[in-house]
């Protein structure tokens, strides 16, 4: 990097009371030794970034430049890892490699565990400095609003590799957000026998059955569609993507006896459960949170091989200036189902979609 780089300043939007985002000129991150700059091509948004401009997260302090779902290209690499000019996605999990769970290997639930753009700056700027072993390189030669989707992929991944999946099982899903629609696809990839979708928005259900999923029919109640799915007994892995007080009440009637329950949202404050149901039928309930070094890799592994569709789900992209539109349209909960922000990205009138 030349030195008019490291001592010149980037575009970046910056979080700075609950629902504010501003656009600022920052300094070009310093590059500590073992880490890269890496210049961001895309950020996606989710649900963890949404508490942040509400200013609900636990952790999150303003200012701040959001940003933990990062695709970009190596800009300065370190003496490791990507070479520059790599385009990579980001593990952006920050582990203390101390406590019980990392010694054991299982960094992901570290018990102090943070987040590049939730704890640390992250992505939403022109540039973002990061440990070199955290990237995770992408090929080229696939679009960048497919590679771009590796983290949120990872959670799929992850909650499917927690399910236990085989191959045949009965699968419902509830909630056809982001997550739920890359759970579906993982799932089916994995082999599922069926899986049904339960998504009260009319436009997601839509983009479900598009992607070829049975859904369950507007008016109709989810757990009658799921008996009348599986003749009665219930599904073999019900998959929670919505963490919505109704689901958590429908899930002991939507597994079969000793099914398993997998819990990928995040509930936001605890919620009434029926254990008895839960232990009579010998049920098995898994949590999952975000996702292992492991389940980023086979992300990756199947974006580069084209084989889920990713290309039919809808996107939208904004420009970094953009960014307060661009969350507007991520909590729409309308059709498109992923938002990104790109500095590269002309503003306003020229955002563009695909599907």
């Amino acid at each position: 990097m030349s030195a008019a780089l490291l001592n010149s300043t980037m575009r970046a939007a910056v979080w700075t009371a609950p629902d504010t985002i501003e656009p600022r000129q920052l300094p070009v991150p310093e590059i500590p030794a073992g880490w890269a700059l890496v210049r961001t091509e895309m950020t996606g948004l989710c649900g963890s970034d949404f508490s942040i401009l509400h200013g609900t997260h636990p952790r999150a302090e303003a200012p701040l430049v959001m940003g933990h779902e990062i695709t970009g290209i190596v800009e300065v690499a370190a003496e490791t890892g990507p070479a520059a000019g790599t385009r990579v996605t980001v593990e952006p999990l920050i582990h203390c490699g101390e406590c019980h769970p990392c010694s054991g290997g299982d960094t992901h639930v570290c018990r102090a565990l943070k987040l590049y753009g939730i704890d640390v700056a992250g992505s939403l700027a022109e540039y973002v400095a990061l440990p070199a072993s955290t990237l995770i390189p992408v090929s080229n030669s696939v679009p960048l609003q497919e590679a771009a989707l590796a983290e949120p992929l990872a959670v799929a991944v992850h909650a499917v590799s927690r399910a236990g999946l085989t191959g045949g099982e009965r699968v419902v899903i509830f909630g056809a957000g982001p997550i739920g629609i890359l759970t579906a696809l993982v799932a089916r990839h994995q082999g599922a026998g069926s899986v049904l979708i339960s998504e009260p928005s009319e436009a997601r259900r839509q983009v479900a059955e598009e992607l070829g999923f049975a859904t369950v029919a507007p008016g109709e109640d989810p757990i009658q569609a799921i008996l009348a799915a599986t003749g009665g007994d219930g599904a073999d892995i019900a998959f929670d993507s919505a963490a919505h007080p109704s689901v958590a009440a429908m899930l002991p009637r939507a597994v079969r006896v000793r099914g398993t329950i997998v819990l990928v949202g995040v509930y936001k404050k605890p919620v009434e459960l029926d254990l008895q149901a839960l232990t009579f039928a010998e049920n098995t309930v898994v949590g999952v949170r975000v996702y292992t070094r492991a389940a980023v890799e086979r992300a990756v592994e199947l974006i580069e091989s084209r084989e889920l569709g990713l290309d039919r789900i809808p996107t939208q992209v904004f420009a970094l200036e953009d960014t307060r539109q661009a969350f507007d349209q991520a909590m729409a909960s309308g059709r498109v189902l992923k938002v990104f922000v790109s500095p590269a990205a002309a503003p306003a009138a020229t955002t563009q979609e695909s599907s």
